[in-house]
């Protein structure tokens, strides 16, 4: 089980970041040229909002069931020393979990403007940061942190 949904949350993660990077240069694009926002902005602000929290779901889901969060709880002292067990045991389940607030208050406060370029500009400020904050946390193979695949196999 630990296996697959490793291999799913791998998979979706770049759902996340194409969905988040599409409703950002949307919003860009509607922002700077004074377009109106339509259903299809809506839909997108929406569905992006949607896998990413899908991909806390299934990192919950993980984060449960890991034997290296688990081996990380029960050796606490020792392991908040080790930088990449103390990466996924609070770095990185913390800042994804922060990013994906952040792309869900946005997605709520473009619902209550009024005015389509207030809509744009939420959107793009609210889910730049939270892109921001995602990217920092993933763990990339160049990244400082920890280091894991771009794909993961079943």
């Amino acid at each position: 089980m630990y296996i697959i949904l490793l291999a799913i949350h791998s998979v979706v993660r770049w759902l996340v970041l194409v969905s988040l990077l599409f409703a950002i240069y949307r919003a860009y694009t509607g922002w700077f040229s004074d377009k109106s926002f339509s259903k299809f902005d809506g839909t997108v602000r929406l569905i992006t909002a949607t896998i990413t929290h899908i991909q806390l779901g299934v990192g919950l889901c993980l984060y449960f069931i890991s034997p290296i969060i688990h081996y990380f709880w029960h050796n606490y002292k020792d392991t908040v020393k080790v930088g990449e067990i103390r990466f996924f045991g609070m770095e990185h389940s913390l800042m994804m979990l922060i990013g994906i607030i952040i792309v869900t208050i946005g997605s709520v406060k473009v619902k209550h403007k009024s005015k389509d370029k207030e809509k744009f500009r939420t959107m793009a400020s609210w889910f730049t940061i939270g892109l921001l904050v995602i990217l920092i946390s993933i763990p990339w193979p160049f990244s400082p942190f920890a280091s894991r695949p771009y794909f993961r196999t079943f």
